[in-house]
């Protein structure tokens, strides 16, 4: 897969993110995500398309008006990707800059994705 397929895929989730419609957040993440995808952050570990679904819709109930924005480009080689973003929330204030780290499978779509959020914690 090239490094330009990978980038529509990663634009295809994060739109998915953003998506306060629940069918057509469906019809982005079934473009993109896959069947048995794994998603993991500080805070959950879901697998398949409607466990990420379901969280993507409690994120945006949580946090009305909210969105994610890229603060990078794509960054990519092989079959993986990193990005960073931030959580912009309805006032326009902005959330800590957030890390993910994701994996494209032989179909095109993620099959794995990573997220850390904030900076990285100090040396010691």
């Amino acid at each position: 897969m090239d490094g330009n397929a990978i980038k529509q895929v990663v634009t295809q989730y994060m739109a998915a993110w953003n998506e306060p419609e629940a069918a057509a957040r469906q019809a982005l993440l079934a473009q993109c995500w896959s069947d048995g995808g794994v998603y993991l952050d500080p805070r959950v570990s879901l697998t398949g398309r409607d466990e990420l679904a379901r969280h993507i819709a409690a994120m945006q109930a949580s946090r009305p008006g909210a969105r994610l924005a890229f603060m990078s480009g794509i960054d990519v080689h092989h079959n993986v990707f990193r990005i960073l973003w931030r959580l912009v929330r309805a006032d326009g204030s902005c959330g800590d800059i957030s890390i993910d780290f994701g994996e494209v499978g032989p179909d095109g779509r993620l099959v794995k994705n990573i997220g850390f959020f904030g900076a990285p914690p100090p040396l010691p």
